[in-house]
């Protein structure tokens, strides 16, 4: 099997399962794939650390250019035979390219990747600049300001009357910004997961792609990643005109001063009043004072903390990809296909789902607010809502290559590795 398959059914397996934890948390609720509204739960809203950019306006023809590729936006009602005569590319190629059908209606501002370049956009074409956008240089700008500079004569041995500089040609305006990732969908994925693989707010996502109210995306559609927006240079700030007074006025000749000389030491407050009798105490009777002291509790040695371990492993096997936070939630164990897949815990079936490919995905809830996840099986055996036994088999692995586990344990929402609570 190749690695990129693998990777891309364990980051498959990884987002199901973490939407299997919001169905058991939320009852009843339909899946919430934006993970929101659960009172301090996971949320895109904040995802992106700062401000996004708006996405470059394209020319009249539709067409954004960058360095490395070119994208053309569709009009309301087009489809790849308008844009393909509007830009000159050929149909069928940018239906095979962008898997989508040569007659299918586009929406507005919906993205289509061009496979070869096009002529670039100018001011001819509406366009704001000449040629690709590209990265600001400011390197390249000063190197030819100081090319453009004139150059100063060694000795001058006549005085000459001023001359009018030759008439410089007009520099073409050049696009300049950032080139954004372009993301190929792949099976399976959605707007939501896309948008907080790349950590942006799924609603600029749907912007910048013209994607339409469900946010529904097709497999081999590219979408372009919004770009953080650019900060403007740091002013300076410019001194009030106390500042500027108190500057220009002439410093005053510092006094020096003995130490201890200075201004007196004020009373503390404390000492200010003394504090009243305590005319409630009580002095201590002879029997008090002749009791032996109570004796203190030897705490010199620590009580033994509990061990993690406590749940069965769902399935014997070997640990094919371990826990990594934010990366794999879980483990991954491999064994024969068919093996029986078993509950870690006494426990509830919290919660049976399936992540994007319709693989079965069981939670079930333990005592101390306790999660255990179960995904990438076959032959679920239980259903929502039953009680569950220790070692009770709750589902199969799959055949051929997919015959393992993915087995999370959470506290609450949080993943927690899972190899210190297994114990056999």
């Amino acid at each position: 099997m190749h690695r990129s398959l693998i990777r891309r059914r364990a980051r498959l397996t990884l987002l199901a399962g973490g939407s299997a934890i919001i169905l058991a948390a939320c009852g009843d609720q339909p899946l919430d794939f934006d993970l929101r509204g659960l009172g301090g739960g996971f949320s895109t809203a904040e995802a992106a650390t700062g401000p996004l950019a708006k996405r470059p306006k394209p020319d009249d023809r539709g067409i954004i250019s960058y360095p490395s590729y070119q994208v053309a936006v569709a009009r309301r009602g087009d489809t790849l035979d308008d844009v393909a005569a509007r830009v000159g590319a050929d149909a069928s190629t940018l239906a095979s390219y962008n898997g989508i059908e040569v007659d299918v209606a586009l929406r507005k501002g919906e993205i289509i990747a061009l496979p070869n370049r096009v002529a670039e956009p100018s001011p001819a074409t509406g366009a704001a600049g000449t040629g690709p956008i590209k990265p600001l240089d400011i390197t390249s700008i000063a190197e030819g300001a100081i090319a453009r500079a004139p150059e100063t004569p060694a000795v001058e041995t006549a005085a000459l009357p001023p001359s009018k500089p030759a008439a410089k040609p007009k520099a073409e305006p050049v696009q300049t910004g950032k080139e954004p990732i372009r993301h190929q969908v792949e099976r399976g994925e959605t707007a939501y997961t896309i948008a907080r693989l790349y950590a942006v707010p799924v609603k600029d996502l749907a912007e910048w792609n013209g994607l339409g109210a469900d946010f529904a995306l097709r497999e081999g559609q590219f979408l372009l990643i919004p770009v953080p927006q650019q900060a403007p240079p740091k002013r300076k700030p410019q001194p009030t005109t106390a500042k500027k007074t108190a500057a220009a006025a002439p410093k005053a000749a510092a006094t020096t001063t003995l130490p201890g000389a200075g201004s007196p030491t004020p009373t503390p407050p404390s000492a200010a009043k003394p504090l009243p009798q305590d005319s409630t105490a009580k002095p201590l009777t002879q029997k008090e004072k002749a009791a032996p002291a109570k004796p203190v509790a030897d705490v010199g040695k620590p009580s033994k903390t509990a061990k993690a371990g406590k749940l069965l492993t769902p399935v014997k096997g070997s640990i094919i990809r371990g826990y990594s936070k934010g990366r794999n939630e879980g483990i991954n164990i491999k064994a024969a296909a068919g093996t029986a897949v078993k509950a870690a815990d006494k426990g509830t079936v919290a919660a049976i789902t399936k992540n994007a490919e319709g693989v079965p995905i069981v939670v079930v809830r333990h005592a101390d607010n306790l999660l255990t996840v179960y995904a990438n099986v076959t032959d679920v055996s239980v259903k929502k809502g039953d009680k569950v036994t220790r070692g009770q088999s709750i589902a199969k692995l799959r055949s051929g290559d997919d015959a393992y586990v993915h087995f999370e344990v959470r506290k609450g929402f949080d993943s927690v590795d899972p190899e210190p609570f297994i114990n056999g």
